[in-house]
């Protein structure tokens, strides 16, 4: 993926920053990184961003159809989640993320760390699925 942080890399368009974070040291695994898990976790809320703004409403994850560790983040890294509307249909949205982190203060560490494509399904008060609004739009 261009990093969509660079203006080298054209158009931002798709792309919007749904979190910046800095990782923290009860968020590390036994060995001192990042737990996994809660990269899921962040990629997750930042992909329901999206989608929330489309259903106009409630959303639950149903699916990751796509999750890759590329690097390992680590305790002070600013961690930037960018995500992207990737398709739409009846009830569901699929929705990219791609992290980024760099050791502050140091811009020249950053680094792509995942990707992911979480499916979100819209839903009522019941949890029950419901039809997107149409024309599902992303307001900026």
């Amino acid at each position: 993926m261009k990093d969509p942080a660079n203006p080298e890399n054209g158009s931002l368009d798709d792309w919007q920053l749904a979190i910046r974070v800095v990782a923290m040291p009860a968020d590390t695994n036994a060995y001192g990184d990042i737990f996994g898990g809660w990269i899921m976790s962040q990629a997750d809320i930042a992909g329901s961003t999206i989608a929330i703004q489309l259903a106009q409403g409630r959303v639950a994850t149903v699916a990751v159809k796509e999750f890759r560790f590329l690097a390992p983040v680590l305790v002070g890294d600013l961690t930037e989640l960018f995500a992207r509307l990737e398709r739409t249909g009846n009830t569901s949205i699929s929705v990219e993320v791609d992290v980024w982190a760099q050791g502050e203060p140091d811009p020249g560490s950053r680094r792509h760390v995942a990707h992911a494509v979480f499916v979100y399904v819209a839903v009522d008060a019941d949890g029950r699925p419901r039809q997107l609004a149409q024309p599902a739009t992303i307001t900026t």
